[in-house]
């Protein structure tokens, strides 16, 4: 919650900038690595959702991995702290340079997505000496009911090896030398809340787990993803950790021994992180009032690239309800975060807070129409 004393001390800095509430973080990472914990499983924080070192800083102290998409992904989370030896390495399409750096940093796995693949890292891992950890990305075709752009586990994505292909891999798996099979690798999605969807996966992991031991190739680890969702709506609810988990613990075969892993960022990191903004126009339109604020797209892109929807506050005003439309300086029209945003009557010069924005805001930022890079500022920072 962003209280009134909070608000004065934002408001003594220029805006647009990251406002990041540094107890919140920390407990929503104890709520997760607690319920984890306890059930027996293993956390890696997926990088790609906030790589603030700052940020990055406070999850290496409660015990998690890191899931890693990139080359300089790897190489940062091991800078910040993440042990190497649980720092994964997974992406559709990783360049030769950066398969050589994650050999060199000697990390805990790949998880590969085709044969091409395997035969690229076993090629790098002969030339260099060493002996590769893979483990192959499997696309359960899986629905994830959640926005179509951030769906990856059917048949239609780029993502992982399609069920059909996988007896041709093992065999290919099997006369590669530089490699050492480790298990296998799920993602269905992200910003999943119907957690119905998981029990489809934990049958998917069964059948797998047991086809696969049935041909010698039982998985020493089972990364099943992540992509639990949070509520936009509420952003000071914590997300459904211990609900999440216990699909798990429940629905899969009660005989695999195998490590289980997750890979979870959003749920981590979205709430406790705000987009601060101030309002530069109240524009009156022919069918709507434009509220128009100094950031806008370049600093926060997911509703424009997918429509999604944050929730508003505009934390100067307590007059009375009005509807705006809130969008940006940037010249595009899909620059507009809400349409039919209900705000107490604002004004130029007004401070508001674009919520739950820690998880994919301030690493998606961009330089479009030479806009400078949104600073941050951290809860224990203000003054």
């Amino acid at each position: 919650m962003i209280t009134r004393e909070i608000t004065e001390k934002l408001g003594k800095h220029e805006t647009p900038f990251y406002y990041y509430d540094l107890e919140m973080l920390r407990e929503t990472l104890s709520v997760a690595s607690g319920e984890a914990v306890n059930r027996g499983f293993h956390v890696h924080y997926a990088v790609k959702a906030n790589f603030n070192p700052v940020i990055m800083k406070i999850i290496t102290g409660y015990g998690f991995g890191a899931d890693c998409v990139s080359g300089n992904e790897v190489e940062h989370a091991i800078a910040c702290g993440f042990p190497a030896g649980e720092t994964v390495f997974a992406g559709v399409g990783k360049s030769d340079a950066e398969i050589e750096k994650a050999l060199r940093l000697d990390i805990k796995c790949f998880n590969a997505e085709s044969a091409a693949e395997l035969d690229v890292i076993d090629a790098i891992a002969g030339r260099l000496g060493k002996k590769a950890p893979v483990a192959l990305r499997i696309n359960p075709n899986v629905e994830a009911h959640t926005i179509k752009h951030i769906t990856t586990g059917t048949d239609e994505n780029k993502f992982g090896i399609r069920i059909p292909e996988l007896e041709t891999v093992l065999d290919r798996l099997e006369g590669l030398q530089n490699l050492r099979y480790r298990g296998i690798h799920f993602h269905i999605g992200s910003q999943i809340t119907d957690l119905h969807v998981y029990r489809n996966l934990c049958t998917r992991i069964n059948e797998l787990w047991q086809w696969l031991t049935d041909r010698g190739f039982g998985p020493e680890d089972i990364n099943v993803g992540g992509g639990l969702g949070i509520s936009y709506d509420d952003p000071d609810r914590f997300p459904q950790f211990a609900e999440y988990f216990d699909v798990f613990r429940k629905h899969l075969d009660s005989r695999i021994q195998s490590t289980i892993s997750f890979e979870l960022g959003r749920s981590l990191t979205a709430n406790c992180g705000s987009l601060v903004s101030r309002v530069l126009f109240v524009k009156p339109g022919a069918a709507e009032t434009f509220v128009i604020l100094d950031a806008g797209m370049t600093e926060l892109i997911r509703p424009a690239l997918y429509h999604a929807s944050h929730r508003i506050e505009n934390l100067s005003s307590s007059g009375p309800v009005k509807k705006y439309t809130v969008v940006g300086p940037i010249c595009e029209t899909t620059d507009t975060f809400g349409r039919s945003i209900s705000l107490p009557e604002t004004r130029r010069g007004d401070l508001v807070a674009i919520r739950s924005a820690g998880a994919y805001g301030e690493v998606m930022a961009s330089r479009y129409n030479m806009r400078s890079l949104p600073m941050a500022l951290f809860s224990e920072e203000l003054q």
